[in-house]
């Protein structure tokens, strides 16, 4: 039996690195919140928002079906049930969608708001937690490549539709003064821990960690913070990176370095299987120092690679890890 712990976290991010950490994170913490980021426009997600002008709703039915609901355990797959068909067809086709994805557009018809309709959905499936919107609208995001070119769009950037072997020198989110959630922000004042990653950098995390709101709480608060560094590097965001690419990219866009511990993954004995394009982070020797980016930070190593997927973290082995450092 897992002893539970009695802390309030918060995890921002929002796509399948954030169902892994909550997955393994819901068997010893109660009291989790989930902030969703509003960038999503690829896929399914994006053409629900187009057709219906709703937020993205497809990481946030992914994750509030990672917690589960305490009904059945068949009640998540049938939430991530997907239709077949092409995720990136017409806007108006059914092929491709997520029921739960489907279910919570009809929520926000039926409630006439997104928080309500989640709300709502918890209730019906008695899912726990709290998963919020990490703005209070939707939101877009940009980038500019290090050769000084600026592409838009989540879905572009995510599935490399541009020049992407120039590297990624920025990312903006639009509009850049979107506010954050009023209960995102109520939720990180009370937070005992604050965990951002693993996710794809540009498109998932940054866009959550420069909304200003979120930046502000991020420098004022005394929670732990923790930072969580991908497994494998994404071919067209973070190709070739170092855990130090990554936390650079954070204080170059924050103007800071948020977080007081970072946890990185030190096995590298599984191969990635043909057909990804995705390489390990490497250390880059930064595992030995305990100082970085002119602060005191603590770097957390251990085995955490899933040994059947390699892309990503073992939910249980990085949960472990997260709950002997809060």
């Amino acid at each position: 039996m897992v002893n539970k712990i009695n802390k309030k976290i918060v995890c921002l991010g929002g796509g399948i690195g954030t169902v892994n950490l909550i997955t393994g994170l819901k068997k010893y913490v109660p009291n989790i919140t989930i902030a969703v980021s509003m960038a999503d426009e690829g896929g399914s997600a994006g053409r629900l928002r187009r057709l219906y002008h709703i937020f993205p709703p497809g990481d946030v039915v992914s994750c509030m079906a990672a917690i589960g609901s305490r009904k059945s355990p068949l009640i998540s797959q049938m939430l991530t049930y997907r239709f077949p068909g092409n995720r990136y067809g017409k806007d108006a086709d059914l092929a491709g969608h997520k029921l739960g994805s489907l279910i919570l557009v009809a929520m926000r018809d039926v409630t006439g708001d997104f928080n309500k309709a989640i709300g709502l959905f918890q209730k019906t499936f008695n899912i726990s937690g709290r998963f919020l919107p990490a703005t209070q609208e939707p939101v877009r995001i940009s980038i500019r490549t290090k050769s000084g070119e600026e592409i838009f769009g989540e879905e572009t950037i995510d599935l490399g539709k541009y020049d992407w072997k120039a590297g990624i020198e920025t990312v903006t989110l639009h509009p850049q003064s979107a506010k954050a959630s009023p209960e995102l922000l109520t939720q990180l004042s009370k937070a005992d821990a604050i965990i951002a990653g693993p996710g794809d950098l540009y498109t998932t995390i940054m866009p959550v960690l420069i909304i200003p709101q979120i930046r502000d709480v991020l420098k004022k608060t005394k929670a732990k913070k923790i930072f969580v560094v991908n497994v494998a590097n994404k071919p067209y965001e973070t190709r070739d990176y170092t855990v130090t690419n990554y936390l650079e990219a954070i204080k170059k866009h924050l103007d800071f370095f948020p977080f007081d511990t970072v946890i990185v993954n030190s096995s590298f004995k599984v191969k990635i299987p043909k057909g990804y394009d995705y390489t390990y982070v490497s250390p880059d020797g930064v595992l030995p120092r305990k100082l970085m980016l002119g602060q005191k930070v603590d770097i957390i190593a251990s085995d955490l690679v899933d040994e059947k997927f390699p892309l990503y973290h073992t939910p249980l082995k990085l949960a472990k890890v997260i709950i002997q450092h809060i």
